[in-house]
């Protein structure tokens, strides 16, 4: 089979395509036939060594697939061989097969394509446990997305919707803050030339957000603070735009909550609960409450430029390889 490979930490021009030995399932593991293969944010740092998991060289990247079970090992009961299914592997997705645990794998139903299933998980699954579970949205509250045309930010905005919120979109080009009103966005903040705590407050009547979904943080986590509103929650989804520091005495004047969203650890930790909420995004997607948006296609010998692609912020929503 063909894989992309990390053999040495670097940027995503260093990475290569070779051809290497057919994967096959161990006791309790699955081999998939990969379909579509998602890029995320972590992709782009793993091959960098700047991510908290940290494989063993020489490694295949890509955490996030779709296609059909080819083989299953000792034990497996829950899929079996033909079986359409998504899988959130880590890394080793960027290939034309992987391997994973048999609870990493799951059945999707026939209607759903390959690209949206591995658009899924990752970025809807961080939003919706982030909403839900973190935050407790309720209806009628004001969200305020930052970076909300990535593929986070992007899930945020049409599950906010979903739940009821009154969501408030913010990204740097009116070219993406056009695909967030495609998406349910109810009003835009292009902070590339707006002030973004004094729009926030302008559209909240004073008030400020309920809730804010921060995946970017830099210099714009201050402003976003600062437009919380009272006993608000603040959600700290990740740093894109670097890792910031904040004065801890707004926290205090806002009453509010500054909420750590680590969907990958809560997956492992509450195994029931984190397969309830996959159901729940399932059933959303196969009624049309929510749909991927998907803005590029590459071959696995494009992986650099889909990376790079991300890095510069190119992207809206996500992008796939196809194998």
């Amino acid at each position: 089979m063909r894989a992309v490979l990390c053999k040495q930490w670097g940027p995503p021009e260093s990475l290569t395509v070779e051809e290497v030995p057919d994967l096959s399932a161990d006791a309790g593991q699955v081999v998939i036939d990969v379909k579509a293969a998602s890029v995320n944010y972590p992709d782009l740092l793993i091959i960098q060594n700047q991510y908290q998991f940290k494989p063993p060289l020489p490694f295949t990247p890509g955490g996030e697939v779709a296609g059909i079970v080819r083989e299953v090992g000792e034990g497996v009961r829950d899929v079996a061989p033909g079986d359409r299914v998504l899988a959130t592997t880590g890394w080793g997705g960027f290939a034309e097969q992987v391997k994973t645990g048999v609870g990493g794998a799951v059945p999707i139903p026939d209607e759903m394509a390959f690209e949206d299933a591995a658009s899924l998980l990752m970025t809807y699954g961080t939003s919706h446990y982030a909403l839900k579970d973190r935050a407790a949205v309720q209806p009628g509250e004001t969200l305020l997305v930052l970076g909300a045309a990535g593929g986070v930010g992007l899930s945020a905005v049409e599950l906010g919707k979903t739940m009821g919120a009154r969501v408030i979109a913010a990204a740097s080009s009116d070219e993406k803050l056009a695909v967030c009103k495609e998406k349910g966005a109810d009003e835009l903040i292009n902070y590339s030339r707006e002030d973004l705590k004094e729009r926030t407050k302008e559209l909240t009547g004073g008030q400020g957000a309920n809730v804010i979904y921060d995946p970017v943080g830099g210099d714009f986590a201050e402003a976003a603070l600062r437009a919380t509103a009272w006993e608000g929650r603040y959600l700290v989804i990740g740093f894109t735009a670097g890792i910031p520091r904040i004065p801890l005495n707004l926290v205090l004047l806002k009453g509010c909550q500054v909420v750590g969203v680590f969907w990958g650890s809560f997956t492992g930790r509450e195994p029931e609960k984190n397969r309830a909420n996959t159901e729940e995004l399932l059933s959303w997607c196969v009624s049309g409450r929510i749909k991927p948006h998907i803005s590029g296609r590459y071959r696995l010998e494009e992986v650099g430029q889909a990376l790079n692609d991300m890095g510069a912020r190119k992207v809206t929503g996500k992008v796939v390889l196809i194998p």
